[in-house]
């Protein structure tokens, strides 16, 4: 919904308060979603008006969203549930047990016990942990003081707390402002026009002569005069569809135009093209028809119409590089027969869990779908078909269902986005939804009596944010449900069967392709005017569509009557075929099955292989017929990861294949199924102990003042809730934690790979400053002079992928005008400066100071789009807001941190706290926090919220070291560890409580001061400097040294025989490659730096002993490359 959409809500919420319709006014609130009325909740739980109190709060969240919606829902719960005992009522009190407390059991089945125990009491107070419960009106608000935290901690609640300030009776001025223009306009104004409605525009009747107009006041409006607008007119009104851009674009453009309807997604206003597009749409769309409607532009379709379009503004960063891709080789594919599985009946299809590698999804001919634990090789859980419902289907499915020897297959299984619904479409009318509670526990949620004759195809999408169900199938039709089975849309406009759907989303445009027997492709919003789109597919036959893991590129595949089968990329803002894939036999036994992954690759099914392709290139890449005995035309599925894929058998099976990685990961957790599938949510907290609290629950809930987004609870000693913060871990992770890595130490230059960037300049100058374009095609460097540097790679056969790499030497770039992109440093003494840089996300822009104005560079131009903050004082660092790019964090030279809208050109606020210059600042969005650290040696934690301090958190340097020097920081991926390095220590902390949880102080071989670090793209590893030349890789959970680097590795023998000493002032890590990284030095060069082959890591499983050059591995003494325990805490 648009912004204006948005607050016109807020003008019908205060109209409904005003004339006091109280029960409307708290359902538009729910049912919009936009403001949580936090006095009505208050009002209800203290009421004790449970039934209420949940259904207002769905409206916002649901049980499992995360787990302060299910701390929420349990308080609730479980204070419903004491009550009822309170009362003697022990048969609501089973009911509350059995209905509303039973699901929280899946995740705490102890503290489900415990709680059904108190049933067995005459007194629940008898529990030594309840019994200081009080009274009923005291334990609720006790309990409401909880659910306060929990809901002002909780995301989905943000920006939901706060009614905007509006002046009174908002919404009827503005109706009188619309009249008096209406009444401006009139051919023949009259002195006193007669308003008598607002459902048609006025005008007023003819009369002797002209009038003067005079302002006009609405008669239900509180006394008050509106003079007439002038320049300020109403919203315009909306424009028919004009000619739209080609293909995708064109039809998102036009989207707005669609009557809003009950669940609709897209409301913006159509967007005109440039002059020389035409649109591909079937019909014109015109406005809605119901007077009084207006419908308001969407900024976020008029951004997305920006970058559908074919030609790009001048200013637009377009790198010549088409993708950047990771480096892989065949060993990457996987094609190696890992394990054979029996399924007893033909498999159908198939899906693998969205986060965990090795839990896959089965549906098959019979009916049955089954969960197979690919570690184990063990099926965990089967759903026979069977009806569940069949007197509520239709007349059609009821005599389906009756005929004598009914089949009923599989035709698509499917998992939800995130793991907690499987669905599955049958070839006669239905589809099962089953909830998942637990990775063996599916539970029969809904049936839908969705088509007549076969549901084709089913995948699960998120239009308005909810979680709905696609299906299509032989009726022609295409059709969308919520998770209860209410039919939301119905697309008609196929001539033919619908084959398959594609849902998907382009920025908050969200879109559904679906695919007919006859080769027609449509797309569809989520509206009712009908499809958007109509295209051919190549061979007009069944085809399926999908698209690469990031969302960017669309691929089809599918095969014609004739037998000819075709893979496709699409060009979406053509609506044309960009590629054609080569490499089918001439005639295909069945309609082929494709599938994508790591963003890279293309698998299909075909003549008993599996085939695969290089997105990049047309030709076949490779195949394997996995051992033989697959079928014709087999289905397959590519877990998340890509490492195993899962193809069908002759023999009533299916078999996994497996990358190299692939199958370490099913050795390496052979024994821990358990462990792998264990729910990332493990556990509820237990019933807490602590007297402190009047009315103790058996959830003990409390946030913390200094730590809002995390409730602090403790499980038996232990961290229960800091388990659940833990993101599922890539293959990888997994792999490379299971070796016992030793360090090795690499002197000579031939043990790594090594770049050295080409230099344009011969004036002596330190790099000060270094960072990876996103992208990861290019390095950019601020000088000490102030200048900034930029090397990028080209795609070439030395280098296919266009990535940084060190075994090409890249190109100092520059524009076509020579310009260089320069700081101003008048009046500035460049030794005393602290210099500063930062980049935006889509590579667009860069930002930098040193000691000056922070000046805002375009990247394609090198011009200088603005400048701001001009000195005193200066600006020491810069950091982007991570969800928006026009709000930048400035850490200035006075210990302030200002935050600064660039777009307005104003600080919104300057937060105080730290004694001295700012030297880092890190925004975690998970935590919802900004975390600063200064030459104070201070850390500070801040809201991103209200920009208010959390807490202050002072450094803990070893003894004996000083605390001068700057800290920097850096946050994990998981966005809850934070990195942090000074010059005496590295150091992680648990962001969430600013606790220090691992240590590593310089010391033996690496005892000179830390002068950067960074983290892998993968947090798997930390880079360190040092100010003896020294590079140090240590493993990013332990702090162990992993391998270390001389400076006669990547220093040449002349350099380190220079009267100036040169080593490393700054660590820059690839964005893509976790084992590459760069270092700027104080001579001026950058060196990009990878480890040698075979591997393609640092360090080494084992000691290297096969004439593999000569590198020195040792084993890790005993408190050599980490630090004490009692440091590590």
């Amino acid at each position: 919904m648009s912004s204006l959409s948005r607050e016109l809500v807020f003008l019908i919420l205060q109209f409904l308060e005003e004339e006091k319709f109280k029960e409307s006014v708290h359902r538009l609130e729910k049912e919009s979603g936009f403001f949580f009325n936090m006095k009505y909740f208050e009002e209800k739980v203290q009421a004790g008006e449970w039934e209420e109190v949940e259904k207002y709060l769905t409206g916002f969240t649901k049980v499992d969203d995360n787990r302060y919606s299910m701390k929420i829902f349990f308080e609730i719960r479980k204070q419903k549930y004491l009550e009822a005992l309170d009362r003697q009522d022990k048969a609501k009190a089973v009911d509350i047990l059995v209905n509303d407390l039973k699901v929280f059991s899946t995740f705490n089945e102890e503290l489900y016990k415990e709680i059904t125990q108190l049933l067995t009491l005459s007194n629940f107070r008898e529990n030594e942990q309840l019994s200081k419960y009080g009274d009923t009106k005291t334990a609720r608000n006790i309990m409401l003081i909880e659910l306060k935290k929990l809901i002002e901690a909780n995301p989905l609640f943000r920006d939901k707390l706060v009614f905007p300030t509006l002046k009174a009776s908002r919404l009827r001025t503005l109706i009188n402002q619309s009249l008096n223009w209406q009444h401006k306009l009139c051919e023949n104004p009259r002195q006193n026009p007669d308003i008598k409605t607002l459902f048609t525009d006025h005008t007023c009747s003819p009369s002797n002569g002209p009038v003067a107009p005079t302002p006009v006041n609405l008669q239900i409006a509180k006394p008050s005069a509106y003079t007439a607008l002038g320049a300020h007119g109403p919203f315009p009104p909306p424009a028919a569809a004009a000619a739209g851009a080609h293909g995708l674009a064109s039809w998102m453009a036009n989207a707005s135009a669609a009557p809003p309807v009950p669940a609709a997604l897209v409301t913006g206003s159509a967007m005109n093209g440039p002059p020389n597009q035409v649109s591909i749409t079937k019909r014109p769309i015109t406005p809605p028809a119901a007077p009084g409607m207006v419908d308001y532009q969407s900024l976020d379709q008029e951004q997305l119409m920006k970058r559908l379009r074919p030609s790009q503004p001048v200013e637009e960063v377009t790198y010549p590089i088409a993708r950047q891709q990771t480096s892989w080789s065949m060993d990457d594919l996987p094609r190696k027969v890992a394990t054979v599985m029996h399924q007893g009946a033909v498999v159908t299809s198939l899906d693998f869990h969205p986060s965990h590698p090795a839990l896959l999804l089965v549906g098959c001919s019979n009916g049955d779908i089954s969960l197979w634990e690919l570690v184990s090789r063990e099926r965990i859980a089967t759903k026979a078909f069977k009806f569940w419902e069949m007197a509520s289907g239709s007349i059609s499915f009821q005599a389906a269902a009756a005929a004598k020897d009914v089949v009923i297959s599989v035709s698509r299984v499917s998992w939800s986005p995130d793991g907690s619904f499987v669905g599955a479409a049958f070839t006669k009318h239905l589809v099962h939804l089953y909830s998942c509670h637990g990775f063996n526990d599916l539970r029969p949620q809904t049936e839908i009596d969705a088509h007549t004759g076969t549901v084709n195809d089913l995948a699960f999408a998120y239009p308005n944010k909810q979680l709905c169900v696609v299906t299509c199938g032989d009726d022609k039709l295409i059709k969308v449900w919520d998770l209860n089975g209410r039919k939301l849309f119905n697309f008609e406009g196929h001539e033919a069967p619908v084959y398959s759907v594609c849902p998907h989303h382009k920025e908050n445009i969200q879109f559904i392709f679906s695919t007919a027997v006859d080769g027609k492709i449509k797309a569809w919003l989520y509206d009712n005017i009908g499809s958007r789109v109509d295209y051919d597919a190549p061979g007009h036959g069944c085809t399926r569509m999908l698209y690469s893991a990031d969302g960017s590129r669309l691929f089809s595949c599918g095969t014609s009557k004739d037998g000819d089968s075709f893979l496709v990329e699409w060009n979406e803002s053509e609506g044309a075929i960009k590629r054609t894939y080569t490499g089918f036999r001439k005639k295909s036994a069945g309609v082929v099955q494709f599938d994508t992954t790591q963003n890279r690759f293309l698998a299909v099914g075909e003549d008993g292989q599996i085939k695969f392709w290089d997105m990049d290139n047309v030709s076949i890449l490779t195949t394997t017929d996995a051992d033989g005995g697959l079928l014709s035309t087999p289905c397959l599925k590519f877990n998340r990861d890509g490492h195993l894929l899962a193809v069908t058998t002759a023999d009533n099976g299916f078999k996994i294949l497996a990358s190299s990685v692939g199958l370490r990961y099913l050795k390496v957790n052979e024994g821990h199924a358990h462990d792998i599938l264990r729910s990332p949510m493990e556990a509820l907290p237990k019933v807490s102990s602590s007297p402190a609290i009047p009315s103790v629950s058996p959830v003990n809930c409390k946030v913390e003042r200094s730590s809002p987004a995390r409730p602090s609870t403790v499980l038996n000693g232990a961290d229960a809730i800091s388990k659940t913060l833990e993101k599922p871990r890539v293959i990888e992770e997994a792999i490379d934690k299971s070796k016992p890595w030793q360090l090795v130490e690499i002197m000579d230059p031939g043990h790594c790979r090594l770049a050295t960037l080409p230099e344009s300049s011969d004036t002596p100058c330190k790099v000060v400053r270094l960072i990876y374009t996103n992208s990861g095609v290019g390095i950019l460097a601020l000088l000490s002079t102030g200048v900034q540097k930029l090397w990028k790679w080209s795609r070439n056969e030395q280098n296919p992928s266009g990535k940084a790499t060190a075994t090409v030497v890249p190109q100092h770039w520059q524009p076509s005008s020579g310009l260089v992109m320069s700081n101003d440093v008048s009046g500035v003494k460049l030794e005393e400066v602290v210099p500063c840089i930062a980049l935006s996300k889509n590579d667009s822009y860069v930002m930098s100071a040193c000691g000056g104005k922070v000046s805002l560079f375009n990247m394609m131009t090198f011009k200088v789009m603005t400048t701001f903050m001009p000195p005193p004082p200066a600006s020491t660092f810069l950091a982007f807001h991570p969800q928006d790019n026009n709000v930048i964090a400035i850490g200035m030279e006075d210990s302030t941190i200002h935050i600064y809208n660039v777009r307005v050109d104003e600080v919104k606020s300057k937060l105080k706290g730290h004694q001295k210059r700012i030297t880092g600042l890190a925004f975690s969005t998970n935590l919802n926090i900004l975390v600063s650290s200064g030459a104070d040696a201070q850390l500070c934690v801040w809201s991103i919220d209200t920009w208010e301090r959390r807490k202050i958190v002072p450094l803990q340097i070893p003894a004996g070291k000083a605390s001068t020097g700057d800290t920097r920081l850096q946050f994990h991926t998981d966005q809850i560890r934070l990195l942090m390095f000074h010059e005496t220590q590295l150091a992680i902390y648990d962001a969430s409580k600013m606790e220090r949880i691992k240590q590593w102080v310089p010391q033996d071989g690496l005892s000179a001061p830390i002068s950067w670090a960074a983290y892998s793209c993968n947090s798997l590893l930390v880079y360190a400097s040092f100010y003896d030349g020294n590079l140090g890789v240590f493993d990013a959970d332990s702090l162990r040294l992993r391998c270390r680097i001389a400076p006669s590795a990547y220093l040449s023998h002349a350099v380190l025989k220079g009267s100036q000493p040169v080593y490393p002032l700054v660590v820059a890590a690839h964005p893509l490659e976790p084992n590459q990284f760069a270092v700027g030095l104080t001579d001026g060069s950058v060196k990009v730096i990878e480890p040698s082959e075979p591997d393609g890591k640092w360090g080494a499983t084992s000691p290297i002993d096969n004439g593999m050059l000569s590198a020195r591995t040792t084993s890790p003494p005993t408190t050599g490359n980490h630090a004490p325990e009692q440091m590590q805490r």
